[in-house]
């Protein structure tokens, strides 16, 4: 079972992701692990990843595409794998079809949680972080006791400055600039498979694996 999850940030796919590697007992992989695996085995690839990375600059896609395939190419991803950041581009889709051909396999599924713009800003923005002890919070959906002080430790509560409406809205309009082309390739070849995030976490977890077990019947 080859899988792509998509979905803008606040959108829960980290969580589904988790939920569907145990059951599947595939491996969850993510532009950002594969980066630093590779920075920390030292490739070739890894190594030129690194010289983007340090300067805070985005790394090539010929590379980012040769650290995918790479980690493709490894025993784990034998039975399946689910890819989480990745594709974010037409070019790069199109990258890893021409990667995953050259292996004999295909992409079966790519699943779209789908969020109103205002729930995943409050999602987004109402997490609060502890000074003293790195616990969180959420002002909706886990609050503390009482308000702006941690229950563990009695530490200061703040908002992290990327959690601001401002900072939020930005980086939700990027994403969505960035990825409906994405999501109009995938339609177009009949992977796509949109599921309203909005629902309570199981119900969104019993609709991916319905959609799954399909796949196996």
């Amino acid at each position: 079972m080859n899988i792509v999850f998509m979905g803008p940030p606040g959108a829960g796919k980290g969580t589904q992701a988790e939920r569907i590697v145990a059951s599947y007992h595939i491996p969850h992989i993510s532009t950002g692990d594969a980066f630093r695996a590779a920075k920390e085995q030292g490739t070739p690839l890894g190594l030129e990843a690194k010289k983007f990375m340090d300067q805070g600059l985005l790394v090539p896609d010929e590379i980012t595409n040769g650290i995918v395939r790479e980690r493709l190419q490894e025993k784990d991803c034998e039975t399946g794998f689910l890819l989480d950041g990745f594709p974010r581009t037409i070019s790069q889709a199109e990258a890893l079809d021409d990667m995953l051909t050259g292996m004999g396999k295909e992409i079966d599924h790519v699943i779209d949680l789908h969020v109103d713009r205002s729930l995943l800003l409050a999602r987004l923005t109402g997490r609060r972080v502890c000074r003293s002890c790195g616990a969180t919070y959420h002002v909706l959906f886990n609050p503390p006791s009482q308000e702006g002080v941690c229950d563990k430790c009695g530490g200061e509560l703040y908002q992290r400055a990327d959690d601001t409406e401002e900072k939020v809205g930005t980086r939700l309009d990027e994403y969505i600039n960035k990825t409906a082309p994405l999501l109009d390739y995938y339609q177009a070849k009949g992977k796509l498979r949109q599921l309203n995030g909005e629902q309570d976490i199981d119900a969104v977890t019993e609709e991916i694996h319905s959609i799954l077990r399909g796949q196996a019947e």
